[in-house]
């Protein structure tokens, strides 16, 4: 056997190896630049550059304080060890940061300020709250918003689930939930 026939032999594998080895690169290359957009709306979320959250849901006046709500995400509720969960964005009004204590939010009406629901966390202009969705909601539900004064007093206000997040009442339709 001559040393150019070996030579031959063995220079095959690679061959067919670097090939895929290029376009193996080629798609790691192309793979990130397909997610780029995607990170880069997250980043706006995340730092405010979008306001509250993906879908500005209205104002909604609790007693004499006007809030101002947002769904997070425009998605169906997540699951989460705690059950089915969506996240809504708050935001106080100017005149009413150092007056309100703590707000509340809830699918239902509280029966006391002891069961008043996810307390809603952050900053007056941008606080965060997960609220649990019940297996049994019906689409027609409302979540119930309690704010607490420094003073003591102490304010609901309904707000209909369908102004709040369409989609989690697209998601309760779709799962056949009723009461």
């Amino acid at each position: 056997m001559s040393k150019t026939a070996t030579l031959d032999a063995a220079a095959a594998k690679p061959s067919f190896w670097r090939r895929w080895r290029f376009h193996l690169s080629a798609l790691l290359l192309i793979l990130p630049i397909i997610y780029v957009p995607k990170y880069f709306d997250n980043l706006a979320l995340s730092r405010g550059l979008m306001g509250l959250g993906q879908r500005p849901a209205g104002e909604l006046d609790v007693g004499p304080w006007k809030l101002k709500f947002a769904e997070w995400k425009v998605e169906p509720p997540q699951s989460d060890p705690a059950g089915m969960v969506k996240t809504f964005t708050m935001a106080q009004c100017e005149g009413c940061k150092d007056q309100i204590r703590a707000v509340y939010v809830r699918v239902g009406k509280p029966r006391s300020l002891r069961a008043a629901g996810s307390i809603f966390f952050g900053s007056p202009h941008r606080a965060f709250a997960t609220v649990p969705i019940p297996p049994r909601t019906a689409p027609d539900a409302e979540l119930w918003v309690t704010a607490e004064g420094w003073d003591g007093s102490v304010h609901q206000a309904a707000w209909p689930l369908a102004m709040a997040s369409p989609a989690t009442v697209e998601w309760l339709k779709k799962q056949g939930a009723s009461r």
